[in-house]
């Protein structure tokens, strides 16, 4: 028996089989290609996506991977488009999360209402990367486009690529600002007060229930058996706590990657001022029952990528920026990074939050920069982590950890002496798609409940990284008397200048 993921990431679609208890079968990635139009915005082709993602189910659908019994799909969370909802056609291209065309829509949104009542009714803040301002951008583009117009994220695109069922998650209408936490339900009064109807949204299903199943079409595109159960998992990064066993109340765990993404979860109780002022973002867990709270650094790795191309004439080598950090000092470089090349999220949101180097002398050199930068996204780390500690939380003590940036050990070292943290990393390959599989098998049956998925994977190794008890001093001081400290006056400068 066979459970297969499926992810559609920023930057990769992947696919991937494991058997009941987590280990992988094959696994298959392709980058997931980003467009820009004539005025630099971003957008995903649909028929382009759709293809890579069934070109990955190809691959690792081989000899001895046909008994699939479930597959699960999650995908970045805010990325959407509009299909037409009599013929199944694309009407517009994906509009990814990360792309600003929304953020005057966005502002407008903000001031409808009172932040505080529309947090409590979403566990979000008016932004952007949302879907509600993202439909607002397209009704202004052209009013006519909304009409027989269903707004899909990148998960229910692939779902009803497969099944021919348009549906959601509530993780993923979660992220819109048009869903109602609370209710489980869309905020059909908040849609229409913008002149939307609120059709324009499909049924929302707790992650991990089955919504249809592989129709021949998609059987004969992907090789996926006909009849196969499919489920949308959700949003990626919740999946994936599935994967690392983050099921129960008080559990973290970070996703390092490009961005970088710390997610714990919560008893299903409504928010409160507290949860308001902490800057996290809320939304509604895969484990039944459950909320997950959600804190981002969007420019983590991201910092990392920048850097490496910037401190070479053709970019450095992932082998020598290696070089550069292991012959680098082991101590705190005093300089100050903040890691805001795309805004900062919390505790601070700001979409308009730039990036700043601060302290640094003639004296310095790459390998120092390319450690401030890793400094400057473990401050970032800390900061999160105390945020989620104000809101009730257990003091954390150990951190999970996957995603591509545990591969580089230099920065998994300073993470764990700037938090004074455990720095665990589980030998879990994908566990975003290995979270997607078990939500899916959860909701179809295979395992009793969440929890008993997640219980199923035991991983056979761990790498662990302590803090050095005086490198955590010197850090602590740093982080206090300057991160924390400067942060008000370059919020201040970035908004005058």
């Amino acid at each position: 028996m066979s459970l297969l993921g499926i992810d559609i990431g920023t930057t990769h679609c992947k696919a991937g089989v494991f058997r009941e208890d987590g280990k992988a079968v094959r696994i298959a990635s392709r980058p997931t290609r980003t467009r820009q139009d004539g005025l630099g915005r971003y957008f995903y082709d649909p028929g382009e996506l759709w293809e890579t993602a069934a070109a990955c189910i190809r691959e690792v659908l081989r000899e001895g991977t046909q008994d699939v019994q479930s597959i699960g799909i999650a995908s970045m969370a805010e990325s959407g488009l509009l299909v037409d909802s009599r013929t199944g056609t694309a009407k517009t291209a994906f509009l990814p999360w990360f792309d600003s065309r929304s953020m005057d829509q966005a502002e407008r949104i903000g001031k409808e209402a009172d932040p505080y009542e529309r947090f409590r009714i979403t566990g979000l803040r008016s932004s952007y990367k949302n879907g509600l301002a993202k439909l607002l951008w397209l009704k202004e583009q052209d009013p006519d486009i909304l009409n027989h117009a269903v707004w899909l994220s990148a998960s229910d695109y692939a779902a009803f690529r497969l099944t021919g069922t348009m549906a959601t998650d509530y993780s993923l209408a979660g992220r819109t600002f048009a869903f109602d936490i609370n209710k489980r339900e869309w905020d059909s009064s908040w849609i229409c007060h913008f002149g939307l109807n609120p059709d324009l949204f499909p049924a929302a299903l707790p992650a991990g229930s089955r919504l249809g199943c592989v129709h021949s079409g998609a059987s004969a595109e992907t090789g996926l058996p006909p009849g196969t159960p499919v489920a949308i998992a959700g949003h990626d990064h919740v999946c994936a706590a599935l994967a690392v066993g983050a099921v129960r109340e008080g559990d973290m765990y970070v996703s390092a990657g490009t961005a970088e993404t710390l997610v714990g979860i919560l008893p299903d109780s409504e928010l409160s001022q507290r949860e308001y002022d902490s800057g996290l973002s809320y939304g509604l867990h895969a484990v039944q029952g459950q909320r997950f709270w959600m804190g981002g650094i969007s420019a983590s790795g991201g910092s990392v990528e920048w850097l490496r191309g910037l401190l070479g004439d053709d970019g450095l080598s992932y082998q020598e920026l290696m070089g550069l950090l292991e012959s680098g000092r082991k101590e705190p470089t005093g300089i100050l990074y903040f890691p805001y090349l795309s805004g900062s999220g919390a505790p601070w949101p700001d979409a308009g939050a730039r990036a700043a180097f601060v302290g640094l002398t003639k004296a310095h050199g790459k390998a120092d920069l390319l450690q401030a930068a890793l400094e400057g996204t473990a401050y970032e780390l800390e900061a999160i982590r105390r945020s989620a500690e104000k809101t009730g939380c257990p003091p954390f003590t150990r951190m999970t950890t996957v995603g591509g940036g545990t591969r580089n050990r230099r920065w998994m070292q300073i993470k764990a002496d700037v938090t004074g943290c455990l720095m665990e990393v589980p030998a879990i390959e994908e566990a975003t798609l290995l979270g997607a599989s078990l939500t899916a098998a959860a909701g179809c049956g295979i395992y009793s409940d969440e929890r008993e998925a997640a219980a199923a994977v035991k991983p056979e190794a761990f790498t662990r990284y302590k803090a050095d008890p005086e490198r955590h001093k010197q850090y602590l001081d740093l982080y206090e008397k300057g991160y924390l400290a400067l942060q008000p006056a370059l919020r201040q400068f970035y908004h005058t200048y």
